[in-house]
């Protein structure tokens, strides 16, 4: 059975994706700190009559990317989808948020999809057609001050997707960068916004269902980019026509007057 491996599966986009790869006929292994939360969506893949199993396990640890391969190559199925979407950002100035924070943030956003997916490249090799999914962020389109290393980690995991992508083109491994922007999840809670800039960014928001679906549409047809919604899709645009002072002058006007 065609089986698709989803990190950051327990809640928002990583819940979503993984019940729209489910709808579309994959079997799913899901994987995130909480196993709870998990086991519930299991249960809602299998109400959609897929399988689904659970590995809880914090993928912000050094070996995480180890154990998650072994693990994922160790079930039964053929793996032909990876979607690296955990990951997390952080709200503030650079030097005033504490190291260690943005050091783990860095090593889910970054360090985690690149093991992973080196590890796990040789069984996306064995069936005709496999893919992998990236999920970025409109960030990863230009510098954003006060969210500086999560925009630089995604913007890192584009140039990735994008480099492997060339790599793989002769093989049947499609590798695709999904960008959403603001998205109703708690990744506002994480990143630590208050409650006026949240409120700002939800009269832009997508649900993780609208993300998902154009997400996995683009990846089953060998996208290399997609960015749901007509405003993102602009904004990103912009940044390559817009001096790189003034779309960085415009987030910091967003971001900065938040901040106490």
């Amino acid at each position: 059975m065609k089986t698709a491996l989803i990190t950051g599966a327990s809640r928002g986009i990583g819940r979503a994706l993984a019940l729209e790869l489910a709808r579309r006929g994959y079997d799913v292994l899901l994987t995130a700190r909480s196993e709870g939360q998990l086991e519930a969506v299991a249960a809602e893949v299998r109400q959609l009559g897929r399988t689904a199993r659970v590995l809880a396990l914090d993928l912000a640890a050094p070996a995480a990317a180890d154990q998650l391969a072994a693990w994922t190559i160790a079930q039964p199925g053929e793996l032909t989808v990876l979607v690296n979407n955990a990951g997390y950002g952080l709200w503030g100035r650079f030097e005033e948020l504490s190291l260690a924070q943005q050091q783990n943030m860095l090593q889910l956003n970054l360090h985690l999809p690149v093991a992973l997916t080196h590890a796990l490249l040789p069984a996306l090799h064995r069936p005709k057609a496999a893919y992998i999914l990236n999920v970025a962020s409109t960030a990863a389109y230009q510098a954003v001050p006060t969210l500086t290393l999560y925009a630089a980690s995604k913007a890192f995991l584009l140039s990735f997707s994008r480099g492997l992508r060339y790599e793989l083109r002769e093989t049947g491994v499609s590798v695709s960068c999904l960008s959403p922007g603001a998205t109703t999840t708690g990744f506002a809670d994480r990143a630590g916004m208050n409650a006026d800039l949240q409120a700002t960014a939800n009269k832009v928001s997508m649900t993780p269902e609208q993300v998902a679906q154009a997400g996995i549409t683009a990846l089953l047809a060998g996208e290399a980019e997609v960015i749901p919604g007509a405003l993102n899709k602009v904004s990103a645009a912009l940044t390559s026509v817009v001096p790189k002072s003034l779309t960085e002058r415009i987030a910091a006007g967003i971001y900065e007057k938040y901040l106490g």
